[in-house]
């Protein structure tokens, strides 16, 4: 899990593009994986960027569940 930062509760992390197109593929690729594993991140998308942000609500911040995920995250990122 390189890149990932632990502040405020959650884990964050920025992923950029060479486009909106890349950075909106990358985003559904994860939303499909997200929604399979029923965690779902927060993010934003803005142009060639989508920003992450990973927190267990439920449990107060960061837990196996995101650390699972964000995994996955940076898994679909170098397969792009």
């Amino acid at each position: 899990m390189t890149g990932w930062e632990e502040r405020d509760g959650a884990l964050h992390k920025s992923f950029c593009f060479g486009d909106f197109s890349g950075a909106f593929g990358f985003l559904t690729r994860v939303a499909l994986a997200a929604e399979k594993a029923d965690h779902h991140p927060e993010f934003t998308s803005v142009w060639n960027r989508v920003d992450f942000r990973l927190t267990s609500h439920d449990a107060g911040g960061v837990t196996a569940r995101d650390l699972a995920l964000a995994a996955v995250i940076d898994a679909l990122f170098v397969k792009r």
